[in-house]
This record gives C-alpha cells, structure tokens and sequence, in this order.
C-alpha cells in the first residue's frame, strides 16, 4: 500500500496557502465577504508582538473564524506589509495532518517555503486545533521556544479549548470568543442599517420604518445568527437542511461524542431539542429528567457539554432584591443563536405563539455578547426577565421583554419591574414593545419603552462602537 510522503503533505500547505505565490489569492474569495465587527479587536492581539501570547480563537461552528483568520491575513498582507511568506495557515482537521504536531507542520512550511521559522517573524494560523492530540502543550513549548513566532489557533469546541489554555497557557495564551451575528451585524449585511439612526442630541435610537425594521429582526430570529444564511434563499427556504444538519448535528454527533466520549448520542440530541423547544422559560434538572427519562447527574454533565459547544447558556436566578439562591432548583437556557429553533422546528411569524419567547432570546444574544452577569429575577409574586449585574455584582440594568404595545398605556400593570427597580435603587427599567418608542414616568420611576427590534440593534451597535460616541449610550 503507497503511504502519504512529506511531498504531498507540502503541497497541501502551498495549496492553503495560495498567498506565498500570488499575493492576490487570500482576496479571492474573503473579500466578498463582510468583515465581523470583532476583526479590529482580533487584529490588536496578532499584531502585539512584545507581548509573547499565543491567540486561543474560539466560538460556534459556521460563524466566521476561518473567515476571521484570512480577514487578519489579508490586512497584515495589505495594511502591515508583511511578506505573505511569513504567513502560514493549517487547516488541523485535514487527514493529511492527523497524525502531525505543531512542530512538525510547521518544519514542513519551512521546506516548502524555505522561511526558518526557528528565527525569522512568522505568523502561524492553525484552524480547528480541537482535533490535534495535546494541542496545548505543543502550543505552549514553540511559544516559550521561539519569541519570533506569532501563534493563532481556532476551535469550535470552547470548554475544551477553554480549560486547556488555562491549564496549561496561563500567561501564554489569550483567549478571543467570536459569537454569533448581532442583531446590528445582520442588518448591516443585509443593507438596510440605515433604517436606524442616532439621534446624538436625545442620546438615542430611532427607527425611519419600524415596520421594515421588525421585518428584519424577524428575519434575523429565523436565519440571521450563521452569516452564510444571509446571502443564500436556498438556506433560508429550508434551514433545516443546513443549520441543522451541518451545524447542529455536526456538534452533537461528531464534536461532543468525539471530545467527550458521550455514548448515548440519541440522548443528547433529545434533550437539546427539548431545551431548543423551551428557550426562555424556566426549567428544573428535575423536570428534564422526568420528561426526558436521562438520569439527573448526566443531564448536569451533558448541559455542561452544549455550553461548552456554544449551543445553549445557562442562566440563573435571583431573588427581588438581586442575590442568588444557595440551592435555586429553576434556572433559563437560551439559545446563544436563536434562529437554531427554526432550524429544529421551522420558521415563525410574529403572530406565533412563541414568539415573545424567542423575542427575549434575542435580546438575551445580544448580551451575551457584552456581559456574563446575566440573571434573571423571579420571587413569589413577579418576575424580571433580564438583570444585568455590574462587576461588584450591583443591579446594573433591568429589562422587561414584552412584544406587545400595550404597556405604554398601562405602566401600572408592570408591577414585578417596579418592585424590583424599587428595592435595588434603580430610578429607571428597559420595557420593550413591538412598535412604541417613547419614555413613561409612573411612581417616580422612569420606563424606558423601545421596541425589542430598536433595542437588539442599539445593544449590537454600542458594542461595535461605529458612532462617533465610543461611550455606552442609552442601552448600556
């Protein structure tokens, strides 16, 4: 039997990397596509080249960190004038490099491209490095080894990523989460972002077409968390066939199973379609074992394992006055995606039955994006759908997601939220509305009333910092 020869192990790298030969060839394809709103942040850490830390990448399947890794490679190219010769990519789940350590991949670039990576600059990108055996260890010893190399390596599997980069990176790797699309992202790349404005003397946002803008942001729970849905009618037309069959199931047949050593694969995917069904409502471990008929302590283990594939978030549960339960049985999950429901079930319009709850897990997404004290509040008489705590664990914010436009004129129906903002100190609460944008003083409390679309969007573009204030605004 022939066995695969160092020839054709170096010829698969020149092929990756199409750079070395024809500077162009990193454009072909990435440059149609549309830059993350994370590519500036990402880009300052490859760049640091006095402090010597390897980049641990991570995030969903299919949301653009191979795009990411050649969006960086085409500005160090263009922007940074770096040789496109001292830029090397390895995609880590090819076969050709199953059974190869990062040192070897990289001594195989070195005969290909004769740059001795053992002392010259070099920017090395290594994509889905969760396959590659002790990634961790070998990553740590070219860091400690060769001050001269930039590493950057990606994956979709987080709490494995995660736990060995700091078990084994502390002070060598930094750790950069590229999340799904936000709301402000996915308008953006439909063209219709300027169906939003910042009025900078109101220090708020505004809608020229609420009804265009609720249009989208249906758009968006359906297709809009995975970019490649935005451009394709066939993906959007059937979901399932793509979402669903080479994201989801990927993560939940091959990913986890393989990473985890799960044996029940039929479990796990039962119990994911269960919590899919009931994103935003409170749940017990005890009523998912009851319903689903998994044991207690695997049903603990196998949430662990879709939040560390980034599929769900767990959120816990306060009291009125914001402190945690010691022995709190209920807790949320959320989608870190919503339009993942679609793909499980199918598509909704804004007159279905769940769609308030998909509503709030949108807003939930947006979040999730800016900060990980996250809560929701929940006492004998009411309930506060989302509290965001500061770092010193202080109520920061409150909101009330509500898909209805009928608060507005009934503010003293809101009575949980005002009970809450009362016993926290807080002088006003987010409410969101379908359509109404207006602001309402009862009690001596200032609601804030912004529909759900206009507040997702407002989240997004804070975070992206494309206006001129670089400060949180209204919504943060």
């Amino acid at each position: 039997m022939r066995t695969i020869d160092a020839e054709q192990i170096r010829a698969r790298i020149a092929a990756e990397n199409g750079w070395w030969k024809e500077r162009d060839r990193v454009h072909e394809h990435y440059d149609s596509l549309y830059p993350r709103a994370y590519l500036d942040p990402f880009m300052k850490l490859v760049e640091e080249k006095t402090v010597r830390r390897a980049i641990v990448l991570m995030g969903p399947r299919r949301v653009g960190k191979t795009v990411l890794i050649h969006h960086a490679i085409k500005k160090l190219i263009d922007i940074h004038k770096i040789d496109p010769s001292h830029l090397v990519y390895f995609s880590v789940d090819h076969p050709l490099f199953s059974s190869m350590g990062l040192e070897q991949m990289l001594q195989a670039y070195s005969d290909e491209s004769e740059i001795d990576y053992h002392k010259e600059s070099v920017f090395a990108f290594f994509d889905e490095i969760q396959y590659l055996k002790d990634w961790e260890v070998h990553l740590k010893s070219l860091s400690d080894s060769y001050p001269n190399l930039k590493l950057v390596v990606s994956g979709s599997a987080g709490a494995a990523l995660r736990l060995k980069s700091i078990e084994s990176g502390a002070g060598r790797f930094t750790d950069f989460y590229l999340p799904p699309l936000m709301f402000s992202e996915y308008l953006h790349l439909c063209g219709d972002e300027d169906l939003v404005l910042f009025n900078e003397n109101n220090r708020d946002y505004q809608t020229r077409d609420i009804n265009r803008l609720n249009e989208q942001f249906l758009g968006y729970i359906n297709f809009g968390g995975y970019p490649e849905a935005l451009s394709s009618e066939e993906i959007q037309a059937d979901p399932g066939r793509y979402i669903k069959a080479d994201i989801i199931d990927k993560v939940l047949l091959r990913d986890l199973p393989s990473l985890y050593g799960i044996g029940d694969i039929q479990d796990l995917n039962r119990l994911f379609t269960m919590l899919a069904f009931n994103t935003s409502n409170e749940i017990s471990i005890d009523e998912l074992s009851r319903d689903s008929g998994i044991a207690k302590n695997t049903i603990k283990k196998y949430l662990e394992y879709l939040e560390a594939a980034f599929l769900i978030k767990q959120v816990h549960r306060l009291d009125r006055t914001a402190h945690r339960f010691q022995r709190a049985a209920t807790f949320k999950v959320y989608l870190t995606n919503p339009s993942t429901r679609a793909a499980l079930f199918a598509p909704i319009n804004d007159q279905h039955d769940d769609i308030g709850s998909l509503v709030e897990n949108a807003v939930f997404t947006q979040w999730f994006h800016w900060s990980g004290h996250l809560h929701y509040a929940r006492w004998k008489t009411g309930e506060v759908d989302l509290v965001q705590l500061n770092p010193e664990l202080k109520v920061e914010q409150a909101v009330e997601v509500k898909w209805s436009d009928r608060y507005p004129d009934h503010p003293q129906e809101l009575k949980a939220i005002m009970s809450f903002c009362r016993a926290n100190n807080l002088d006003q609460a987010f409410v969101t509305t379908k359509t109404i944008l207006k602001d309402v003083v009862h009690q001596g409390l200032k609601l804030r009333f912004i529909p759900a679309s206009l507040y997702c969007y407002g989240l997004g573009d804070i975070l992206r910092g494309i206006f001129r204030f670089r400060h949180k605004h209204s919504l943060g």
